[in-house]
């Protein structure tokens, strides 16, 4: 059945109740979805568990650790309606440069931030290392995640040119010694193919992680583990890569280039700068375009380019545009609120829902304006409160000094993260949206921001940021989708957590509260 013309308006102010209050919202916005109008397809969402999976997973009391793990990665509700978990469909998971078998020595200053090495300087593999690690690994696979991807961030510590699993000068040229790319690529293959027998199969392997950063901290000390890259030598050791896949007979893809900025995808003068045009261009001799391995996707990270709405909206845009001109999907493959763009001028503490705003906001732009067709979170969880200035992580942890047990509270990042992780599926696609304020997407970003997806079980799914103080009425036009006779919201605001609506019939009225992010799904 085709609906040609089927508007619903929604219209809410208090929660998911629909009330003749309705009718008083301060503000209407009518947005127009055409579903012959579509963008990029999104293949995942999902989120990294570095450092901290280590003590949870290996030390951590069952319950504790099961409840994380049910908050990740859980697409069940509960007897209301109400999600228990995120939904994520990507797991990163981080494979260790050897830095905890070296303790103090290694130079990394918070034990925690070690991580052990499936090889050791003999050459034997010991695939009981980083247990915390596997455990959270497993548990993504157990609860239906559909994309594993691995990722490095240092060679093993026998393969570095110091012996560190960071650099300890400031060239901007890596780690990895001269005559070690093929043994560090055999040695990632190695893991690959240990966890394919496994029954946990990589989509993707990552094995350069923020090349553009020195990660040089003399004397000899380091917050954690990494190396830079130029792209004459990101093209060396992809291409060992690809041929030590090859030879496996291996189906994992090879994620490039991980930048530490977006801004490098596409510019810059240094020797990790304008990386679309350096390795995807088929008359660049670092082109790895052509690679068997290598899909048609360049990864970067979104930290340092939220300053402002701008900025925000600018970057991205020369993301997509440099990415289209080159025929390559764009990946979100990690951010945090690094910087101090979050706070958005003010010096002041920001709330839980303060900061799961400016998480959905990024999100939003990456998906829309960049054009992303994957989101990654950097870090599921992290030592901190769920109060105020949430900006690294979706849980946060209050771990004892042994780092063996402790205890965790819910951010409000992960509900709000939840609003696109849990309802836009694996290869649903964007259908592009109109509203009729004419504001500019500069202004939509202070106002309320709109994306939408189709495809899979919901016939469509509708994600609103209202990031306003007034809530606001929303008025949907609806064209060449197929029909659905009700709908859910599921709202995370100062006081809900994704908080489910009942079951409404189409004809029903819906809205926006003030400070909240919305997730409509119709089916």
């Amino acid at each position: 059945m085709k609906i040609n013309t089927l508007t619903l308006a929604a219209l809410f102010v208090c929660g998911t109740a629909f009330t003749a209050r309705a009718q008083t919202a301060e503000k209407q916005l009518t947005i127009t979805i055409n579903g012959k109008n579509t963008a990029q397809t999104v293949h995942n969402i999902g989120a990294s568990g570095c450092w901290f999976s280590e003590g949870i997973g290996k030390y951590w009391p069952a319950a504790k650790r099961e409840k994380i793990a049910e908050l990740l990665f859980s697409r069940e509700v509960d007897a209301q309606g109400n999600p228990k978990g995120i939904g994520l469909s990507a797991w990163r998971f981080n494979i260790g440069g050897g830095t905890t078998e070296q303790g103090d020595s290694s130079g990394i200053v918070d034990f925690r931030k070690r991580v052990e090495s499936f090889l050791s300087p003999d050459g034997k593999y010991d695939w009981n290392k980083q247990a915390g690690y596997q455990w959270f690994l497993r548990k993504a696979k157990s609860y239906g995640v559909e994309n594993l991807i691995a990722f490095s961030n240092t060679p093993p510590v026998q393969f570095t040119k110091n012996g560190c699993g960071f650099k300890t000068e400031k060239d901007y040229i890596s780690n990895l010694k001269e005559d070690k790319y093929d043994a560090y690529t055999a040695f990632l293959t190695e893991v690959i193919k240990h966890f394919d027998k496994e029954g946990l199969h990589f989509s993707y392997i990552s094995p350069v992680n923020e090349p553009q950063w020195d990660w040089s901290n003399p004397p000899g000390k380091a917050s954690q583990e990494g190396s830079p890259w130029t792209n004459t030598e990101i093209h060396r050791v992809i291409s060992s890569l690809n041929t030590e896949l090859d030879k496996n007979k291996l189906s994992t893809k090879i994620l490039t280039t991980e930048a530490g900025m977006l801004t490098y995808l596409y510019g810059g003068k240094t020797a990790s700068s304008r990386q679309i045009q350096q390795l995807y261009t088929d008359t660049s001799k670092l082109s790895i375009s052509k690679l068997k391995f290598v899909p048609p996707v360049v990864a970067g990270h979104s930290y340092f380019t939220d300053s402002g709405d701008s900025s925000i909206v600018n970057v991205r845009k020369n993301v997509a545009d440099t990415a289209k001109k080159y025929g390559l999907e764009y990946w979100q493959s990690e951010y945090s609120m690094l910087a101090d763009g979050f706070r958005e001028g003010t010096k002041a503490k920001r709330s839980a829902i303060d900061c799961a705003l400016f998480l959905a906001k990024i999100i939003h732009h990456d998906l829309t304006v960049g054009n992303a067709s994957a989101w990654h979170l950097w870090n599921s969880y992290e030592p901190g409160n769920a109060e105020f200035d949430t900006r690294y992580y979706l849980i946060a942890l209050q771990p004892n000094k042994e780092y063996t047990d402790g205890e965790f509270a819910i951010t409000k990042n992960l509900w709000a993260m939840g609003n696109y992780s849990l309802f836009i599926r694996p290869e649903m696609k964007r259908v592009q949206v109109d509203r009729n304020d004419g504001l500019d997407l500069y202004k939509q970003a202070q106002d309320v921001m709109v994306s939408a997806y189709t495809g899979g079980k919901s016939k469509l799914v509708v994600v609103a940021i209202n990031y306003t103080e007034k809530p606001t009425a929303l008025k949907l036009n609806l064209s060449n989708l197929k029909g659905a006779k009700t709908y859910r919201t599921y709202t995370t605001s100062a006081a809900d957590d994704l908080k489910a609506s009942a079951v409404q019939q189409v004809k029903g009225a819906v809205g926006l509260k003030a400070r909240s992010v919305t997730t409509i799904v119709f089916n």
